[in-house]
């Protein structure tokens, strides 16, 4: 069993705390600066620094908001602590190199919460991709997508200075790591980022971004949306001998819609491919929190874990391929987001 503190109560900070109670780990301390956030479940705490200092506390989950994350992350390696911190990272791959070094030199474990790898449908994926079945994947095509109101412009999320900026850091970074887990990385893009709706200079509502793996071949297209008035989730894969289209995701508010896989093999000739020749699997159960904990801890305790799970590394790999994104947007005029890059807003 660890013992775990925890900076942050909102709503992943309780999401994080039911796994650890499921998975019969110790929450021993929580540190939450909001004081309208009721905490029962844990002895709450006057800062990060006394959960820092805990020598009973083997490692500290993070739950903030964004530009916290990077200097948090960095004071519990140097305390000690295993850290498993929600995602972005950070704000760029420059400030992840840095944290990769503090992780490097602590020899501790570091984790960062990318669950959507962890969904069912997403694990039959990658089994079906690694397995070689169909062969090699041709291309991918991610579309994700949520709307906001007008009370969005109250939230942290609507500062570039804390949020360091829009949909893509909130929601696109997971489709994004979806297809660097699948297909391997990309040296090749070109994208088009705007705030066309709400804007919020530094908070792009709309991100559309096409990439290419020069070596492999493989593309992979992005659509990441806020002004999605009716929310979406869809991620495909086609590789030589077949395909898999996932529609919704499964999620406790439920808007995403039911979480469907379809997989078939292709033929080239007529007759093509029919509905007839599909195989639709559902997934009743978002299990990918737990998965997702189970893994850092498996890491921490035993030094290896089941399936490949958000380590420094594909986080890495994610901010790079974010920041090649931002830096070939064709519309950031005012460069707000390069100056988030350069490590201006740290």
């Amino acid at each position: 069993m660890l013992t775990f503190g925890l900076i942050g109560y909102g709503k992943m900070g309780q999401i994080r705390a039911g796994c650890l109670e499921k998975l019969g780990h110790n929450l021993k301390s929580i540190y939450e600066q909001d004081a309208s956030i009721k905490i029962e479940t844990a002895q709450q705490v006057a800062s990060p620094e006394a959960i820092f200092e805990d020598p009973e506390i083997d490692a500290v989950i993070i739950c903030t908001i964004n530009a916290y994350n990077k200097p948090l992350t960095i004071a519990a390696l140097k305390a000690g602590k295993h850290v498993f911190c929600e995602k972005p990272p950070a704000f760029n791959s420059v400030e992840m190199e840095q944290i990769r070094v503090v992780e490097g030199l602590s020899g501790k474990v570091l984790a960062y919460g990318f669950n959507h790898r962890q969904h069912g449908s997403s694990i039959a994926m990658k089994d079906a991709v690694s397995s070689g079945e169909f062969g090699k994947v041709l291309w991918m095509r991610g579309r994700y997508g949520k709307s906001v109101d007008d009370t969005y412009f109250d939230t942290w999320r609507a500062n570039p200075e804390l949020a360091g900026g829009g949909i893509l850091l909130d929601q696109g970074i997971h489709m994004l790591d979806l297809f660097l887990h699948m297909a391997g990385e990309f040296d090749e893009v070109q994208a088009m980022v705007s705030s066309l709706y709400w804007n919020l200079p530094g908070i792009e509502d709309n991100v559309f971004a096409i990439m290419r793996n020069t070596q492999t071949g493989v593309c992979a297209s992005l659509h990441s949306t806020m002004t999605q008035w009716r929310h979406l989730f869809s991620f495909e894969v086609f590789l030589e001998q077949g395909y898999m289209v996932l529609n919704g995701l499964k999620t406790s508010s439920g808007t995403y819609g039911a979480e469907e896989l379809t997989i078939a093999r292709n033929r080239t000739k007529a007759p093509a491919a029919t509905w007839e020749d599909e195989e639709v699997l559902s997934f009743d159960v978002d299990n990918s929190w737990n998965e997702e904990m189970e893994q850092f801890c498996d890491r921490v305790q035993k030094g290896r874990t089941a399936r490949d799970f958000g380590d420094s590394h594909s986080a890495l790999k994610v901010m790079r391929l974010i920041d090649r994104i931002y830096e070939n947007n064709r519309h950031d005029s005012q460069g707000l987001h390069s100056q988030l890059m350069t490590g201006s807003q740290t």
